[in-house]
């Protein structure tokens, strides 16, 4: 980031490969991705770019309400596998780095909300602060990672094979066994 630009430099002899501005905004914060750079700028967009090209871009919800004045200390963060979470006050958002592509979302509790500057990375998860009233503050921690929230005996995303039932036989192929 140098001002209102990001731009991208060659890591052996630090020339500049690329230049990226949008006219009138300025970016927040840059997370580093191979040749690429993925941007929060000032209006809440959210850019991939090589700076040739911009790959995919989203816009955060209610961020005119609270970036001004938060800036983009802890909003872009990390979880493996190419997933990227993107942690607002309201929700957390996790989106694919190589499209973009929305993941899955995680809303704050009722009369709560998250702290994007208040997380910690411990190995795989991530551990974000989200602020309640009332509530003791082992209520107030959410571990997260690249699948969504960490809770004991979860399926990530529908998307793992059942385990084989005891005492079932598993028939295998499911049609008339070879003569």
């Amino acid at each position: 980031m140098r001002g209102a630009v990001v731009a991208g430099y060659d890591t052996r002899g630090g020339a500049p490969r690329w230049r990226y501005a949008r006219a009138g905004h300025r970016p927040v914060v840059v997370l580093p991705a191979r040749a690429e750079a993925i941007t929060l700028w000032d209006d809440g967009l959210l850019t991939a770019t090589d700076g040739r090209t911009v790959r995919w871009h989203r816009a955060l919800p209610d961020a005119a309400e609270w970036l001004p004045a938060h800036g983009g200390a802890g909003v872009l963060r990390p979880l493996g596998h190419g997933i990227l979470a993107v942690v607002t006050p309201r929700r957390v958002a996790a989106y694919r780095t190589a499209d973009g592509d929305l993941r899955w979302t995680l809303p704050a509790r009722d009369g709560c909300a998250f702290r994007p500057g208040g997380a910690l990375r411990r190995g795989p998860a991530l551990l974000l602060a989200q602020a309640c009233p009332d509530t003791a503050w082992t209520g107030q921690l959410v571990a997260l990672d690249d699948l969504g929230r960490i809770t004991p005996g979860r399926t990530p995303l529908g998307s793992a094979a059942p385990a084989p039932r005891p005492g079932h036989r598993d028939a295998g192929n499911s049609l008339a066994p070879p003569r």
